[in-house]
């Protein structure tokens, strides 16, 4: 089966759509490619089982609506899969039904965690053939493709149309008995690697990409995620396979960074032989890692293993400085030591970086403040080097945005505006005061111990480039928050 998987271009004036690999969905003016790791497994399974398997990412080539539109013809697929989310779910039901136009005999699926929570809306909006829910995007095409080839059972997790047009399912997703560990090691050519190893701010030393250690998250249980919904149980490859294939990236790549971009990096035994691994191997001396990881959780003795084994850039998730507000959203009880792990961590020798969210409904104009305070004192005490501040957006699926129905907070299910250019939920903040305090974020490293900490801190080229870099993505957040005149409420 000749199968096609990708992006199609999404023209805005709002900016570049931070789509692939991504729990939260913004516009940025500085753009960013995050390589999309699961649709780069689905696309390397396919092929390993004799596909004919064809990548295209409209947004990371930069391709317009008519160049991606001549290339979908001229492939003619047999199947195309196409990831979307909340904000431009609506854009992708009028690209689907082109498409269709385009090539009516191509088979569309959607999937991605809107069409997760909400299946049957999809196929009521737009002629694709299939909804494929959950986040195993791997497992469940190669159990579609077996299916539309053999006949064999359609997978669960899959919604489609009855000849008398009536949606059909067949039963809620299980990933359960998906082992990590069984897939292939990720073709990078074929997925088109290159396309996402430099336009990204993680990244201090280019070209970088991306590995996932697990999916997604071993808490799993934050209100606000949205990858909670794909990723409802918690799977790991080994940390053997891991170290391949860092091993791999780093001789035939030539890969200088790796950000892991499980949700949360498994802790515990596995973080301990994983390290170990790299400083056995000396892959710590050739290739720089980041992760992502819940505060509170390691003790200083892991974060100088870590550190040991080459990790630098570690992403945290502040989310608030109010206790109230992290146990609200189901934040990992332990992240409560925001301050301590930032501490220990930079005393490592690690660079970490913050997550920070304001606009929550419960929350007063003095406790968002407070984030920003803490934000600030955090900078200024050398303890965190970069951040990330956005507003809470409910996305569907999630147990924040249920709970925003219940509660009549949802301003609007106008899902176009849930680009985290305005707030969603009715809040005690006034919006020109959320968007203020995101500003406030991003500037709050402007500390003059700060600056003089990362100019004294300068050691190669590549620490001025990505200085310069990391300024003028600065100056794009600012823009991306710079202060929408507010929509009227529907």
């Amino acid at each position: 089966m000749k199968i096609l998987i990708g992006y199609a271009p999404i023209p805005s004036d709002k900016g570049v759509p931070l789509l692939s690999q991504n729990r939260q969905f913004q516009w940025f003016s500085k753009p960013t490619y995050v390589y999309p790791m699961v649709p780069a497994s689905a696309a390397t399974l396919l092929k390993s089982l004799g596909h004919d398997v064809h990548w295209i990412d409209g947004i990371a080539e930069g391709l317009s609506e008519a160049e991606f539109r001549r290339r979908y013809a001229e492939l003619g697929a047999d199947l195309f899969l196409l990831e979307t989310k909340t904000p431009v779910v609506k854009p992708t039901w009028r690209i689907v039904d082109a498409l269709k136009d385009l090539v009516p005999a191509c088979r569309v699926v959607l999937c991605g965690d809107h069409v997760t929570a909400l299946p049957e809306e999809s196929l009521a909006n737009c002629r694709a053939d299939w909804i494929l829910c959950g986040g195993d995007y791997d497992f469940s095409l190669r159990g579609l493709v077996d299916h539309l080839e053999r006949g064999a059972p359609i997978p669960a997790g899959f919604w489609w149309r009855s000849p008398d047009g009536a949606a059909q399912s067949s039963g809620p997703f299980d990933l359960a008995k998906n082992r990590l560990e069984d897939l292939p090691e990720i073709d990078r050519e074929l997925t088109r690697w290159e396309l996402y190893s430099r336009e990204n701010g993680n990244f201090r030393r280019t070209p970088g990409t991306y590995t996932m250690a697990g999916r997604d998250c071993w808490w799993g249980k934050c209100h606000f995620c949205s990858w909670t919904t794909l990723y409802p149980n918690w799977r790991t490859r080994t940390p053997e396979q891991m170290l391949d294939e860092i091993g791999r990236l780093v001789e035939r790549q030539g890969v200088k960074e790796i950000f892991d971009d499980s949700g949360c990096f498994p802790a515990g035994a596995w973080l301990r032989t994983f390290c170990e691994g790299m400083i056995a191997r000396g892959y710590h001396k050739r290739v720089v890692m980041g992760c992502n990881m819940i505060p509170g959780v390691l003790t200083a003795e892991q974060y100088a293993l870590m550190a040991r084994a080459g990790f630098r850039f570690v992403l945290f998730g502040l989310e608030s400085a109010s206790e109230t507000t992290l146990e609200r959203i189901r934040k990992c009880p332990a992240a409560k030591a925001i301050a301590e792990s930032m501490r220990l961590a930079h005393r490592a020798g690690l660079r970490p970086h913050v997550t920070c969210m304001v606009g929550y409904p419960w929350e007063t104009l003095e406790e968002a403040q407070a984030t920003v305070a803490l934000t600030r004192s955090l900078f200024d005490k050398g303890w965190i080097d970069t951040l990330q501040g956005t507003i809470v957006i409910p996305y569907p699926g999630t147990p924040l945005f249920a709970e925003c129905r219940a509660n009549g907070w949802l301003r609007t299910e106008d899902w176009d505006r849930y680009d985290m250019r305005e707030p969603i939920m009715k809040t005690q903040i006034p919006d020109a005061e959320i968007l203020a305090l995101i500003r406030g974020l991003y500037t709050s490293f402007l500390t003059p111990r700060f600056v003089l900490r990362q100019i004294l801190a300068i050691r190669r080229p590549a620490d001025v480039a990505f200085l310069w870099k990391a300024g003028l993505r600065v100056l794009g957040h600012l823009l991306d928050f710079h202060g929408q005149k507010p929509r009227s409420v529907q």
